[in-house]
């Protein structure tokens, strides 16, 4: 049965059915339910004159799959995490960890070269140090604000007194 609906037919059987297909298609779903891009967590930080950037990389092989570039004013962190290979794969029913590409980047002084740059790993966190490129905050001076109305009151005074 199709019900008009301003001037135009719908038919209910219509929508479910394209309704259906969109959700068993097997492109649609991988469009509509793809992960996000992997992208580890980094934190930024100063540490007397260093810049320390920690990046949480927990189950990365980041002696194979990890590289720590420094380039004109950019300290770039790129790598992959790796899929597992387990055997019972087809057995997993959520899948949260994402694998994939990463590229992170971080704006650094420009002349920071990678003589000046140490990366650690430990318990899951890369801890990228950049030696000697926090510059000292110079202090702060104070600018004095001068105000106008105090002037205009002056005046008006003046021609006070005069009368």
């Amino acid at each position: 049965m199709a019900v008009a609906v301003r001037g135009s037919t719908w038919d209910p059987f219509t929508e479910f059915d394209a309704l259906v297909r969109r959700a068993f298609t097997p492109a649609y779903r991988l469009h509509t339910v793809r992960p996000a891009a992997f992208a580890p967590a980094a934190d930024v930080a100063k540490d007397g004159n260093d810049l320390v950037v920690t990046l949480a990389l927990p189950g990365v092989d980041v002696e194979n799959d990890v590289d720590v570039t420094v380039t004109e004013g950019r300290l770039a962190i790129t790598g992959k995490r790796s899929e597992r290979s387990e055997s019972d794969q087809n057995d997993v029913l959520r899948r949260e960890i994402h694998t994939g590409q990463f590229r992170r980047e971080f704006a650094i002084p420009r002349d920071a070269t990678a003589d000046r740059v140490d990366a650690t790993y430990d318990k899951g966190l890369l801890t990228v140090r950049v030696h000697e490129v926090v510059r000292p905050t110079p202090e702060p001076a104070k600018i004095a604000i001068r105000s106008a109305v105090p002037a205009v009151e002056s005046a008006v005074a003046g021609s006070q007194a005069s009368e």
